[in-house]
């Protein structure tokens, strides 16, 4: 049985992942220090579905204190690495060594741990479409230079640039994964499309920074995790990872509405860090990766609503 290692395997994305590999047949090391970019609570629900499967294992530590013994013994054949302090608003001020600790180092450290492992062929990193900032080109290639205009995304593309120093030095595959404002069930509480199908739920007002002009190429999680399966077996570059189009806030604003019922809006000043437009071309993804997004934003959105209401208790 071919054995993965997935990080940060009780968050948003990294929980789909595994389900999806337990599914498609793999074995699954998880790596998790449930840090408190939300509520422990929530994240053993996201891994129900798994946390017993006898095929997962899980080593919960922060990923800078791992060592080699932790993963010796698997034969891991492939790392996704997702674990991270995520969040642009966050990222400013005091806050920031915690970016620098989850991002960077803890990188370097899982970085210095797989050239030491043997068994390991292909690194899959998963970055952010924040690297781009506002971007100089629209629908975004993965040839654009990279400007990010938070610290946060500064240190996504410094994660990026270890994996590319290290695959370099030490000739192992490696793939960099910048995904596009990524949505579904489980999605993180402090996330727009979440905090308003909270807000609209318990009928309180939400707050959107800006005047919802700005947009976001919205990815739905089934085909975020598509594109990540299939980079386990394909590619060897960096890919966009989107739906290939671009929709303001207050469009999706209008369709929760539809489907929720009136939602009380307050638009407020911009934050730092906060790009207009993010739109990610998929050209490269779709050849080399074979990535295809199915779910359209109604459709995705659609499937979060009715898992929000089915887990309450969750939001």
């Amino acid at each position: 049985m071919t054995a993965v290692l997935v990080t940060g395997y009780s968050g948003f994305i990294g929980s789909h992942l595994v389900e999806r590999l337990l599914k498609l047949g793999y074995k699954v090391i998880g790596v998790d220090n449930f840090n408190d970019n939300y509520s422990k609570e929530r994240k053993l629900k996201n891994i129900e579905s798994f946390s017993n499967d006898k095929n997962f294992i899980s080593v919960n530590k922060d990923l800078n204190d791992c060592t080699i013994e932790d993963f010796e013994a698997y034969k891991i054949k492939y790392v996704i690495h997702l674990a991270g302090q995520p969040g642009v608003r966050d990222s400013w001020g005091i806050d920031f060594n915690k970016y620098v600790h989850n991002n960077i180092t803890a990188t370097q450290n899982l970085l210095d741990l797989l050239i030491r492992l043997n068994s390991v062929e292909k690194l899959i990193y998963g970055s952010s479409s924040s690297v781009y900032g506002n971007a100089s080109k629209l629908p975004t290639t993965e040839d654009v230079l990279p400007a990010p205009v938070s610290p946060y995304g500064v240190t996504k593309l410094a994660g990026e640039n270890l994996c590319f120093a290290y695959s370099q030095n030490y000739n192992f595959n490696f793939v960099a994964l910048r995904f596009f404002t990524v949505y579904g069930p489980r999605q993180r509480p402090d996330m727009f499309i979440m905090k308003l199908i909270k807000k609209a739920l318990t009928d309180e007002e939400v707050v959107i920074f800006g005047d919802g002009t700005q947009k976001r190429d919205f990815t739905y999680i089934s085909d975020i995790i598509d594109g990540i399966v299939a980079a386990i077996s394909k590619g060897s570059s960096v890919y966009n990872l989107a739906r290939g189009e671009t929709v303001s806030l207050k469009e999706v604003c209008l369709i929760l509405k539809d489907l929720l019922g009136n939602i009380k809006i307050k638009f407020d000043s911009t934050q730092k860090g906060d790009v207009h437009c993010t739109w990610g071309d998929i050209t490269r993804s779709k050849k080399e990766l074979d990535y295809n997004p199915i779910v359209d934003l109604y459709q995705g959105l659609v499937h979060q609503v009715n898992w929000a209401k089915e887990n309450l208790s969750w939001l």
